[in-house]
């Protein structure tokens, strides 16, 4: 139903279009405070995203060397890779998994070990939560 009544009009009381617009104005306020109170979350959550870190491998597992299948192996593994130095920052692998490039400061090889050990992280395992936070989509 389109109203055609100038906006300077009032509304009568019997008005059918009346209740309609006053419905779609409480919409369009607690739509607004919901978008008020997300952004800063989704913000937040971005930032923690940018700062988290992936060990690897895992503290149980410290002294392993990851594999081309991105297995931790026993220290000295043919073909297998030292870990890093340090963790590896959310925001380097968020990067390298969505451009298919490397890690910083890490061989091509290297990268795509370390990745595929990151990608392989369940549940429990240290880094786990920060992986996860890496997959949720973001506008």
């Amino acid at each position: 139903m389109v109203d055609k009544r100038p906006m300077s009009e009032p509304e009568s009381q019997d008005d059918p279009v009346a209740p309609q617009r006053r419905r779609v104005l409480r919409l369009g306020a607690v739509g607004a405070v919901a978008v008020v109170s997300i952004r800063p979350a989704m913000a937040q959550a971005y930032g923690s995203i940018l700062t988290c870190e992936i060990p690897v491998p895992d503290p149980g597992r410290t002294g392993g060397y990851i594999n081309k299948d991105g297995k931790v192996v026993p220290a000295g593994t043919q073909g297998a890779f030292a870990p890093p130095g340090r963790p590896l920052k959310g925001e380097d692998v968020r990067r390298a998994l969505a451009t298919g490039g490397t890690l910083p400061g890490v061989d091509y090889e290297r990268s795509r070990a370390y990745l595929k050990y990151v990608q392989s992280l369940r549940s429990g395992s240290a880094g786990f939560t920060c992986f996860a936070s890496l997959q949720m989509p973001r506008k």
